[in-house]
């Protein structure tokens, strides 16, 4: 009597690069399955059966391993679910090299056969190897004769200043495969091109459109997801002042093309935005925190959720301003139940300066700035340590937000905002550097 044959599990994997026409009752993945079948029942003699599971990857290109039901299919693999993985053809599993011959170690770690139903071949011995490596060397050939007749394609397009497609910037929508300018997000471009050449900083900026309630463009993908409208950041701005599509060109591979859209904005606005981002960006930086008030920047962190607080504002209809210390984490809307929340600014701050006006003149601060200066400057004494503090206290009043805040910065390390305390830490390292510049600082005012 004739043994039975042994069950072989086997898995049919089918793929298309591309969604168009995956929508009709009867498509490419279920011609390659139905080729897949009818060849497994062939086997049936031998013990072939057909695993319920589908693996087929519609839209997913053969030059990546990044495809979710091949994952799927290598996955059923490693846990010993497959003996079989049938294609339609070779380049259907992949149109790679490299990543063909990753896919065979793993069929051999797992004794796993490999079947194309139109090219017969065994990867169980040399010859079949061979037959296998070539028909895969014209399979990635062809997809790199395709990817060169892409790119040329596009080039030429773009040449010819034509929109190749995908999500249009800020200000354009597509109408008929063409940029056309939208009215609305055009005002919004044009505003972020003239207040950065008026502000100088994106943080500014940023900050600005973010409080007068800006978002960024907002569309709906093929799926019907909504994506876009998020918070204005500076990476944000960043790319938007630097895309040359708003004066009306296309750009590839570094070389600019006249557009067949019509630009938003000007350029003189253009040059006269790049001449402020050609400007050395600390010196902006110190610029703009020269003019700014929130002398506790950078240095306050929220005990509640341990976050930064950034200084903010709100302007009443009487044209009153309000500033506040907020915590990064409400402004970027992930945290609801913070316990600390926005703090007016001219407490938190009027708060610090007073506990810092006690501190810096108490035996026990002096003696630690004494010994901190000595380890530098073994000549200093404590007297002159006690003459800096005070001097410190008395010409405070006296010196410029970008002065006062940088003495802070040297002193303080960290304050922590708390519902119930504020934490001032002193920043040890800096003390000897803050004695020096209030001497700095002392001399120049008595000069003046």
């Amino acid at each position: 009597m004739t043994e039975p044959k042994k069950r072989t599990r086997c898995a049919i994997y089918t793929r298309k690069s591309t969604e168009e026409g995956l929508d009709m009752e009867f498509n490419s993945l279920d011609a390659q399955r139905e080729a897949g079948e009818s060849y497994i029942t062939s086997q049936r003699h031998e013990g072939w059966t057909l695993v319920p599971d589908y693996y087929d990857d519609g839209g997913f290109s053969g030059g990546s391993m990044e495809r979710p039901a091949l994952k799927k299919l290598m996955r059923d693999i490693e846990n010993g679910q497959i003996d079989v993985v049938v294609v339609y053809k070779v380049d259907r599993l992949s149109r790679s090299l490299s990543d063909f011959a990753k896919l065979i170690d793993l069929f051999d770690k797992h004794n796993v056969s490999f079947v194309s139903v139109t090219q017969q071949f065994n990867t169980t011995t040399s010859m079949g190897r061979l037959t296998l490596n070539i028909l895969l060397s014209f399979a990635q050939f062809e997809r790199e004769v395709i990817g060169e007749r892409i790119r040329d394609k596009v080039a030429a397009t773009k040449r010819k200043g034509m929109w190749m497609g995908g999500q249009p910037p800020l200000g354009y929508v597509t109408k008929d495969k063409k940029l056309v300018i939208d009215d609305r997000e055009a005002e919004l471009v044009q505003l972020i091109f003239e207040r950065f050449t008026v502000l100088q900083s994106m943080t500014l900026l940023a900050k600005e459109l973010r409080d007068q309630g800006y978002r960024t463009k907002k569309w709906i993908t093929q799926k019907g997801e909504l994506r876009g409208g998020n918070v204005i950041t500076k990476g944000f701005l960043y790319k938007l002042l630097n895309n040359r599509t708003y004066l009306g060109e296309i750009i590839h591979l570094g070389n600019n093309y006249q557009g067949q859209h019509k630009p938003i904005i000007s350029h003189a606005l253009w040059e006269k935005s790049r001449s402020v981002m050609k400007e050395n960006p600390r010196k902006r930086q110190i610029r703009t925190r020269g003019l700014s008030t929130a002398l506790l920047q950078g240095l306050c962190m929220c005990g509640g959720c341990h976050s930064m607080m950034t200084p903010t504002h709100s302007k009443k209809p009487n044209g009153r301003v309000y500033r506040y210390y907020k915590p990064s984490a409400h402004l970027k809307n992930n945290c609801e139940d913070c316990p600390v929340g926005p703090v007016p600014a001219g407490e938190l701050e009027n708060i610090v300066l007073n506990q810092i006006r006690i501190a810096i003149c108490t035996p026990e601060m002096m003696v630690r700035v004494w010994r901190e200066s000595i380890k530098d400057n073994h000549g200093i004494t404590e007297q002159q340590v006690r003459d800096g503090l005070q001097n410190m206290h008395l010409i405070w009043d006296e010196l410029f937000p970008l002065e006062q805040a940088r003495l802070l910065r040297l002193l303080i390390e960290k304050i922590i905002v708390n519902p119930d305390r504020i934490d001032i830490r002193i920043h040890a390292e800096g003390l000897n550097s803050l004695i020096r510049d209030i001497e700095y600082v002392h001399k120049a005012k008595e000069a003046a």
